[in-house]
């Protein structure tokens, strides 16, 4: 071998280290960004009340916090990194998600609690913004859903430990199991400081190409889809376990066992999701997606068993990390020379899907309310919103084409 190959050789094992080394980075700041400031909150809640912290309903409002910062967070942090570069919005925020562990140990006040929790939530949203399109440049087009759904699964890995862990440092008491969250995090930051790729550049380039109109009104339609996304998991994310330890008489022990099935589910579902986009596209995943949410979501509406409960339960929780590298990725392949456009467009799809979120989640606890606990609705109206967001996706695909398309079937 001479010594040109054996240089480009060394070189292109080089980069796909640096690759896998800022992979990890990402999976990092996505574990305690959502996958710990948000889901370990769930396990500790009981908790929080029990201890005295705080009354129920004031712990509740403790919860809300976190998704209002998450959506400050989705809306600030592309200006914020196109000030102060994402390398270094990514460094502070999983500081500031670190602090907020460290800070929820001292229950000093309500305030004092909710900036915190607050706080947690603007880390969360800047980094599932920032991190993946900071990260995937460096990856191969052919390898992009492997590599987004190794990122996305630290969500998934945040849920699971919610499940294990947190019981287990509770054990040691609440204001202990707040400082281990928080010294893991830390461990987290210190992995993910150096893996982050050195150059990276954030402020918009002008291009010669401005984005084709049907383009621009397939993107947002993908908004759209994404947050009719966000308010099909709600059912499954806020009633499932109440619906089986209160709805089917089941206790709270059986309850949550399905909760650890829904974390196992998010836990593979990024990867899973990936796997599938590289082989079929992210355009045919995505569907294909839509389609087996609607159905998995609908089953506990009809009583359909245990079996078919325990499929439900995975199908959504790993569709509920899954389904976001593939929106990520059919981002990518609509704006395929765009990095900055790319970025912009995950931006707005993260908003539209939190303010969808936070909407369904006061939206179907009042019809719960008013209908008396009806389970069965909520289920189906979030199956609706699923076969909503596949309608909208083929009217746009046969209705909506780019000339590319056109293009190429005049070609063929």
């Amino acid at each position: 071998m001479t010594d040109a190959a054996t240089y480009e050789t060394d070189r292109n094992h080089h980069d796909a280290r640096m690759a896998w080394r800022a992979i990890l980075s990402a999976f990092c700041a996505c574990l305690i960004g959502i996958g710990l400031a948000r889901f370990a909150y769930t396990p500790l809640l009981p908790a929080i009340v029990d201890a005295h912290w705080f009354e129920a309903s004031a712990a509740a409002y403790l919860g809300a916090a976190n998704l209002s910062g998450y959506l400050v967070g989705a809306l600030l942090g592309r200006p914020v990194a196109a000030r102060i570069s994402s390398v270094l919005t990514l460094r502070i925020m999983m500081l500031a998600a670190t602090a907020a562990f460290f800070a929820c140990a001292f229950p000093v006040s309500f305030p004092w609690f909710f900036a915190w929790r607050f706080t947690a939530g603007i880390a969360g949203g800047a980094l599932m913004v920032l991190a993946a399109p900071t990260v995937l440049p460096l990856i191969a087009p052919s390898r992009r859903g492997l590599a987004s759904g190794v990122i996305f699964m630290g969500i998934g890995a945040g849920v699971a430990l919610s499940g294990t862990l947190v019981p287990l440092l509770l054990q040691q008491g609440l204001r202990e199991t707040w400082l281990g969250l928080g010294a893991l995090s830390l461990l987290l930051t210190i992995i993910a400081w150096a893996g982050w790729p050195h150059a990276v550049s954030d402020h918009p380039t002008a291009s010669h190409h401005a984005t084709h109109v049907p383009k621009r009104w397939t993107l947002r339609a993908l908004y759209v889809e994404y947050a009719l996304n966000a308010a099909g998991w709600v059912p499954h994310m806020i009633f499932l376990v109440d619906f089986v330890a209160r709805g089917l008489g089941e206790g709270l022990q059986v309850g949550a066992e399905y909760w650890v099935l829904f974390g196992l589910g998010a836990t593979i579902g990024p990867l899973l999701a990936g796997h599938l986009a590289d082989r079929t596209g992210f355009a045919a995943a995505l569907r294909f997606a839509f389609l087996l949410e609607a159905v998995a979501v609908a089953i506990p509406a009809f009583g359909l068993g245990q079996a078919w409960l325990i499929a439900s339960s995975l199908i959504v929780g790993a569709f509920v990390t899954g389904t976001v590298p593939l929106m990520l990725g059919r981002i990518a392949e609509l704006l395929p020379h765009h990095p900055a456009q790319q970025k912009v467009a995950w931006s707005l799809a993260t908003v539209f899907f939190a303010l969808f979120q936070v909407a369904a989640a006061y939206g179907l606890s009042f019809i719960f309310a008013r209908t008396g606990g009806n389970y069965g609705m909520l289920f189906l109206i979030g199956a609706g919103a699923m076969v909503l967001a596949l309608a909208i996706d083929l009217s746009v695909a046969v209705f909506i084409r780019t000339p590319r398309e056109h293009a190429q079937d005049h070609d063929s």
